[in-house]
């Protein structure tokens, strides 16, 4: 499959400021991360509250302007575009947000809060319309739904009607930030199964948003995970969730809780401990470094490596070896037992 979207080196930083407007420093929010997005593909991105997720999503649409980096639809770089040219491409890229219940204009109705984008894009009333209709049978709402009010629908029916508006400009690319978080369990699985539907009738791609390991795995082709701002792991899912290479990554996984009744992961497994280091001032090369058990003073250098140990498979940690994409053997024992 082709790349609809490739993004390369963004990063990001907030001044922050205390009492009487003196500078405290710059929170980095997102730093240097690169990915790959395929055609009609699914890239999950998963980690903790606070690793960059949302601020994230939020750069390529440009809602907010990164520092550096590019940001590559079909080759062209968003980040260089304006005007006309600009809203082209973000119609072609449309974002599902968390909250379905502030995500939508509760002085409309249902079928003026999809149609309202058509509508400032140029298309007629009637038009725009006949549109929302199709698009909220689309997603599961009868036409009877058309001239209710958002406060008359459930989350799940909210977070349908929010799909539906951002399917109406028929894009290419949807950005679900967290779309099911808000949502019961029971409606989360049927918003789940739409979004798979949606993705096979409309030839979509979807990069999706969660802290739900589970979501991710039943959503995603292939996965990316963060941890204060940065990437440390990335490869398809049957490789993440059956062979995880990254400490972090590894510590997530072992803190889903188990399935099976009376077994329970922590009894097995280390889990990360410790508090999230202060985004104002991260620490030196692996931010994941002052929580891992197998640290290094190696592991503090600036250059971190970022190593292919299967095809398609990098992970960013001192402990793997770049020449044979291997365990080092002086830290094969650590590893192992996380």
């Amino acid at each position: 499959m082709n790349t609809i979207l490739e993004v390369k080196g963004v990063s990001k930083s907030f001044p922050v400021k205390g009492s009487f407007g003196k500078s405290k420093g710059a929170v980095s929010a997102v730093s240097d991360v690169s990915f790959s997005l395929k055609e009609r593909g699914t890239l999950g991105i998963v980690g903790e509250s606070g690793c960059g997720k949302s601020t994230l999503a939020r750069l390529l649409l440009r809602l907010i302007e990164p520092d550096e980096g590019e940001v590559l639809y079909r080759d062209q770089d968003i980040l260089t575009l304006k005007g006309r040219k600009l809203n082209q491409i973000k119609r072609k890229i449309q974002m599902v947000f968390q909250n379905p219940y502030s995500s939508i204009n509760p002085k409309m109705t249902i079928e003026n809060n999809v149609a309202f984008s058509l509508w400032t894009n140029g298309v007629s009333k009637k038009e725009a319309r006949k549109k929302a209709n199709d698009y909220l049978e689309a997603v599961g709402l009868p036409r009877s739904y058309a001239h209710r009010y958002p406060q008359s629908l459930s989350g799940g029916q909210r977070q349908r009607v929010a799909i539906a508006r951002a399917l109406v400009l028929e894009p290419e690319i949807i950005i679900a930030d967290e779309a099911v978080s808000a949502l019961d369990k029971s409606i989360q699985g049927q918003v789940l199964n739409l979004f798979q539907d949606l993705k096979k009738d409309f030839n979509l791609s979807l990069l999706f948003i969660s802290h739900d390991l589970n979501v991710v795995e039943y959503m995603s082709d292939e996965v990316m995970v963060m941890y204060l701002g940065k990437v440390v792991e990335k490869g398809s899912a049957q490789h993440i969730y059956s062979n995880a290479r990254h400490p972090y990554t590894k510590a997530l996984l072992n803190s889903e809780p188990s399935m099976k009744v009376g077994v329970s992961n922590l009894d097995k497994h280390q889990l990360i401990k410790g508090e999230l280091p202060s985004p104002l001032n991260p620490p030196s090369g692996c931010r994941f470094r002052t929580r891992c058990p197998h640290a290094t003073a190696q592991c503090g250098n600036a250059q971190l490596p970022t190593i292919e140990v299967n095809t398609g498979h990098h992970v960013a940690c001192h402990l793997w070896d770049m020449g044979t994409g291997s365990l080092s053997q002086n830290k094969q024992s650590d590893v192992l037992p996380i």
